[in-house]
């Protein structure tokens, strides 16, 4: 009412100054133009000062000329009617309305502050009026007993509906040992709806019990009162449901994020608290302001408890930092995590304690300066943090069920593998540094996870400046554009590596891994798990490339001189680098040639070993020894394949003169019979073990050389046996082995005491060259084992 009559008393005064400006203008018409520009400076400011005057005491202002039309401000453009065009350098820069703006706050500001006492009285005024028996009080008292019928809902609500009705759904429905999204997520989700349902059963409870006591009211602000402090609970108590299904602080095996107990509590006590202060600030103020009270206070009660909501926001931060940042990490050091996530884990806390201060200074400005005020940014930021972490966790639920039949047929192998392995010694694997994003599982969490977080940004954005329109901003949406690419160019990407990541594993699945520091020439890889590596960086290099140019020209940027000037590059690296295009054209002729492949064993002359990686211009040998010997393409003139078909062992033996060669051909043809049927090695002949007779007579020794055929790389283990074999036959037999000999005869008849010591040491020095070249001599040009 004494608003209604302030703005009436306004609007007269205002009307009166301007009728009296009009008849003073009247007469400086008649009376010359002496006097034109001191009448009009005096109506001038008797109007701003009535205007300000109304402003002040909370009265919305309307001028009114004396012919009864709104009065304008501005001049109208010429009688031509055409519009008035922009002057350039009469437009502001942002500094000077930056500080035309801060002067403006600062005034406003001012006059509000001012204003406050009188305001104040107002506000005791209209909440006098709209009380039933004209007390404020009993506002309080409407608060205070409706937080109690609440809790006693709340009781009731648990002793009734939670213990008796909810519970036994809920308890069954827990597991031990819940796995991923699929398993936590339903029963997360079922909690809450359940936890929703003790909210309504509560505010059920307090009604009734309100009614029986207290009957309905009547009056329309008590039944607003009401509503405000109902739809406030609720809120709260949705809000704390939603805090509870993500950290889940009482049940550990369903948290989500990787949270200590301790931590999980604190942080949700925190998080609970501070969503129910926050919701019933805006409903406060939303009270305040729907029930027509002054702006200014209006603004004050707003703005001072934002503050305190903003400081107890920061206080949260400050106590679970070192909580939120561990989790961030996964409890992972440093040097376990890409340099991006342990950047968000050191800046996220300033970086958001800086968010809340800009926030609250925005909405104070807002508030001083009466623009319209929409969600607050802090309230709007945690609205769209859940909605992002809630959408993330449902989207990783669909994920999981959709690659759940993978997974199984994964863990089946897996089990299968372990029990293999159980059956045979354990060795310690070499250490493979796997790809974060290894299947189509971790590549589609991951465009989850970018999906959630552009779409959280782009709400905030919209939080920021709901009236922005992106489209409209020529170089916002080349950026869109260009990021949009870039996503899809990731996951393309990704896309095919993975393909051809499983393509190469399903190749070399069949592929048996050699232990370290045999001498090779094992199972090697199939044709087409050797070409793949190179065909993924190609294919790779052509995807990213494509990429790049695309978003080259919706940049706009004409990529036809790249064309040319790359014909012109690769002219003068062809004729610059004629070993580097050697090496290139060398190897693929030797991998189109299928000439070895990778896990073979091969020899070029001056190196020899497996194959364990190819490159374009080069590829890799693993000597048995140890050695890795990298070698271009274009070296190699004679290369040897040991790992193809098949292979021939010849074992020499040495025997003495007296022994029987007939009954060693014999022993020698049943241990090779024996051998086919043994268990161990049996499988690895292709040829079984036979005598090849006497091939050489040397001076203490018949040689008698036996061979067998086996598979590539199984001949060294058989060769073992065979040894093994042989000796305990020969000893069970009687067939006795030659020692190598030397027989030195002195001159003259010549004793060996006679011997002077330098006549010792060149005999010495004779007799063990004898036995070398003897020993060459028996092991042949290639050498008997490969060194």
């Amino acid at each position: 009412m004494l608003t209604i009559v302030l703005r009436i008393l306004a609007m007269l005064a205002l009307t009166i100054a301007v009728s009296t400006t009009a008849a003073q203008a009247q007469l400086s018409l008649y009376s010359g133009a002496s006097g034109s520009s001191s009448s009009e400076t005096a109506a001038d400011s008797e109007l701003a000062n009535a205007i300000r005057e109304a402003t002040e005491a909370g009265a919305s202002v309307i001028v009114i000329d004396s012919s009864g039309n709104l009065a304008t401000t501005g001049q109208t453009s010429g009688s031509s009617g055409e519009p008035d065009k922009a002057d350039p350098m009469g437009e502001a820069s942002q500094l000077m309305q930056a500080q035309s703006q801060w002067a403006e706050f600062r005034k406003a500001l001012e006059s509000r502050l001012a204003a406050l006492p009188y305001s104040i009285f107002e506000v005791q005024y209209i909440l006098r009026q709209t009380s039933p028996d004209g007390q404020i009080s009993t506002y309080l008292w409407v608060l205070a007993i409706n937080i109690g019928l609440l809790l006693i809902g709340r009781w009731l609500s648990v002793e009734i509906y939670g213990k008796r009705v909810a519970r036994k759904y809920v308890v069954s429905r827990i597991k031990e040992n819940p796995v991923g999204y699929r398993d936590k997520m339903p029963f997360l989700v079922f909690r809450f709806v359940m936890g929703i349902g003790g909210t309504l059963f509560a505010m059920l409870f307090a009604t009734i019990i309100g009614l029986l006591i207290f009957g309905e009211s009547e009056d329309i602000s008590i039944q607003f009162t009401v509503t405000a402090i109902f739809t406030a609970y609720f809120l709260s108590r949705t809000v704390s449901d939603l805090w509870r299904m993500v950290l889940s602080p009482f049940l550990s095996q369903y948290r989500i994020p990787p949270f200590s107990d301790r931590d999980a509590k604190r942080l949700y006590i925190w998080a609970s608290v501070l969503a129910t202060y926050d919701i019933s600030t805006v409903l406060f103020a939303t009270w305040v302001a729907d029930f027509g009270l002054n702006y200014n206070v209006y603004a004050m009660v707003y703005g001072v408890l934002t503050a305190a909501g903003a400081a107890f926001n920061v206080l949260m931060i400050l106590f679970n930092a070192r909580a939120i940042t561990e989790a961030i990490r996964a409890g992972r050091s440093k040097e376990q995590v890409s340099w991006i996530l342990w950047a968000i884990s050191i800046a996220w806390a300033p970086v958001l304690i800086l968010y809340i201060a800009f926030s609250w200074f925005e909405l104070a400005l807002d508030l001083v300066l009466e623009n319209p005020v929409p969600i607050p940014l802090i309230a709007g930021t945690y609205g769209i943090f859940m909605s992002v972490v809630v959408a993330y966790g449902a989207m990783n639920y669909l994920l999981e069920r959709y690659f759940d039949r993978s997974r199984k047929v994964q863990e089946i192998n897996a089990e299968l593998a372990e029990a293999e392995a159980s059956e045979e010694p354990q060795v310690a694997p070499p250490i493979e540094l796997a790809h974060s994003i290894s299947t189509y599982e971790d590549l589609a969490r991951r465009v989850a996870g970018i999906l959630a977080f552009v779409v959280g940004a782009y709400a905030l954005l919209v939080i920021w400046n709901p009236d922005a329109d992106w489209t409209q901003d020529l170089p916002m949406e080349r950026f869109l554009d260009v990021m949009m690419i870039l996503f899809i160019g990731y996951v393309v990407f990704h896309f095919f590596r993975i393909w051809i990541d499983s393509k190469i594993a399903e190749e070399g699945g069949d592929m048996e891994e050699g232990e370290l520091g045999d001498e090779g020439g094992g199972s090697s890889a199939s044709r087409l798990a050797t070409l793949l590596p190179l065909f993924r960086g190609a294919i790779l290099a052509v995807v990213v490339v494509s990429i790049v140019l695309i978003v080259l020209l919706e940049i706009g940027i004409n990529v036809s001189p790249l064309f040319a000037g790359a014909g012109v590059v690769g002219l003068a690296v062809g004729f610059g680098s004629q070993t580097l295009v050697r090496d290139i054209f060398s190897g693929a002729f030797f991998l189109l040639d299928d000439a070895f492949r990778k896990g073979e064993y091969i020899d070029i002359g001056d190196v020899k070993g497996t194959v364990e990686k190819i490159s374009v211009r080069s590829f890799q040998l693993r000597h048995h020894l140890g050695a890795l010997n990298t070698i271009p393409f274009g070296e190699i003139k004679v290369l040897t394949n040991y790992s193809r078909d098949w292979v021939i062992m010849k074992l020499p033996l040495r025997v003495t003169y007296d022994t029987d060669v007939e009954k060693v051909r014999k022993l020698i043809k049943n241990l090779g019979k024996e051998l086919l049927t043994d268990p161990v090695i049996g499988d690895n002949f292709i040829q079984p073990l036979k005598s090849q007779g006497v091939i050489e007579m040397q001076d203490s020794a018949m040689i008698i050389r036996v061979k067998f055929m086996t598979k590539p790389g199984d001949q060294w283990l058989v060769r073992k046996r065979v040894y093994q074999d042989i000796r305990e036959l020969f000893a069970r037999e009687g067939v006795k082995f030659a020692h190598r000999e030397v027989t030195v005869r002195l001159a003259d008849e010549k004793e060996a005491g006679d011997l002077t010591p330098k006549q010792r040491e060149a005999v010495t020095g004779a007799v063990q060259a004898a036995i070398d070249e003897d020993y060459l001599d028996d092991i042949g040009p290639g050498g008997g084992d490969r060194d």
